[in-house]
This record gives C-alpha cells, sequence and structure tokens, in this order.
C-alpha cells in the first residue's frame, strides 16, 4: 500500500502559465491550484518574459501563439526568457498540433508538448515530469517531435516558404480559428475551445477565407491539407 508520505509534494513546484485568453488562464489555475503554486500569468509576449525572469517558475505552461514582441510568439518567449531563468522548464500547452508550431517551439527549448485537449489529471501528470527533467508529449505529436530533434524538414522547402508566406497574412487569433476549422470542428466548438463567441469566430473565418482568397470551408480544408498546417 502507498503511504501518503510517499507521494510527490506538488504543491512546491511552481508553475505559471501564458497565454493569451484570459479565461483559458483562469481555468487552468482553479484546475491546478491545489496541487501546484501558481506564481504567474500572462497574455503577451513582453509581459510573460518579464513575469518569467521575475518570478523564475520551476514549469511554464506556454501557449505557442502569443501576441506582441517581434511577432515570434512562444518561441520569442523561450528565447528571451531562458537565459535569464536556466532552471524553468517550458511545456507547451496549445490548441495547435501542426508540425511546424511543435517543431519551432521544440528546437527552440521547449521540454514538452501537449494540446489543450489533454485532461487535468494527464496536465497534473505532465507538468510534474517535466519539472523532474523528462520530455513530455501528446502520443500523435510523437513523429513531430522526432522530426524537430533530427533536424529532419517537416516540409518541402517551396512548399514550407508558401505556406508561410500565406500563414503570415492572418494573425495568431485567425490561425487558431482557421486549423480548428480545416480540422473540422463547428464554429460552435471553435467558440468553446478558444473561449470566444460563435459571432466572433464567423467575423474571424470571414477574414481567413478573404486574406486566403478562398471560398468556403471546404476550399480551406484542402488548402491546409496541402500545405500540412494540421
Amino acid at each position: 500500500m502507498t503511504n501518503a508520505q510517499d507521494k510527490p509534494d506538488t504543491r512546491a513546484i511552481r508553475v505559471a502559465i501564458v497565454d493569451d485568453h484570459e479565461m483559458f488562464r483562469a481555468g487552468v489555475i482553479a484546475t491546478l491550484q491545489p496541487a501546484f503554486t501558481i506564481v504567474g500569468q500572462a497574455g503577451d509576449v513582453d509581459s510573460s518574459v518579464a513575469m518569467i525572469v521575475q518570478t523564475k517558475p520551476d514549469v511554464v505552461l506556454l501557449d505557442v501563439h502569443v501576441p506582441g514582441g517581434e511577432g515570434g510568439g512562444g518561441t520569442e518567449i523561450l528565447a528571451k526568457s531562458a537565459p535569464y531563468a536556466p532552471d524553468t522548464a517550458f511545456l507547451a500547452l496549445s490548441v495547435s498540433d501542426s508540425a511546424q508550431d511543435v517543431g519551432a517551439v521544440i528546437r527552440a527549448g521547449a521540454r514538452g508538448y501537449v494540446t489543450k485537449t489533454i485532461n487535468a489529471a494527464d496536465l497534473t501528470a505532465a507538468i510534474h515530469q517535466v519539472s523532474e527533467g523528462y520530455a513530455v508529449f501528446s502520443p500523435k505529436l510523437a513523429g513531430f517531435v522526432l522530426s524537430a530533434f533530427q533536424g529532419v524538414p517537416l516540409e518541402d522547402s517551396g512548399t514550407q516558404a508558401r505556406a508561410d508566406e500565406e500563414l503570415n497574412r492572418l494573425s495568431a487569433r485567425e490561425q487558431e480559428v482557421m486549423r480548428l476549422i480545416a480540422r473540422g470542428y463547428t464554429y460552435r466548438e471553435v467558440a468553446a475551445e478558444l473561449f470566444i463567441s460563435v459571432k466572433t469566430v464567423e467575423t474571424h473565418m470571414s477574414a481567413v477565407l478573404r486574406k486566403l482568397q478562398l471560398s468556403n470551408r471546404s476550399e480551406l480544408t484542402r488548402w491546409a491539407a496541402v500545405r500540412r498546417i494540421v
């Protein structure tokens, strides 16, 4: 029988949350606070870097697409804060499961990458594991992670360049909406996932189609599949 004293004291693990969705941050904090010590939260690049440098958490839950700074999102936060918080482990927690996002943040130094579909128990376990020095990834991301560590190109260079150029037309939020819609989410499901209204999803979707010069979600799905964005 396991003695209560044998169980790890996760409350000693100091955690910070970086995500531009305030309601999502609040939900994560409410979920984790009984088990961990929450030392900070932030929603943009500059405030995230300042918070991490000041508090030096044990683990940072890091969204990939965070506004502000020079537009580098989670990878920029890693690059700017990691030198000043060398003992901090970064665990990407993102709605995105694209090869580009996974590869970029792992190469930047994140110790793990899980998607926002993770449940509370698995997230708690992932935080504890990365705090102990282990790498943690959602199972279906394994191939992307292997490619990133081996330095294997995830795309043909020409296709990658075109995809990057087209993606740069979209804001970070529009990219999140685009990826979910391309994976088959309904507008209502996207709204629930991103903590925004259905009307806001419709507005972002209209902007995505206009900027990419597409007519409907079927064309968007084909566009994303060809570029291996989803």
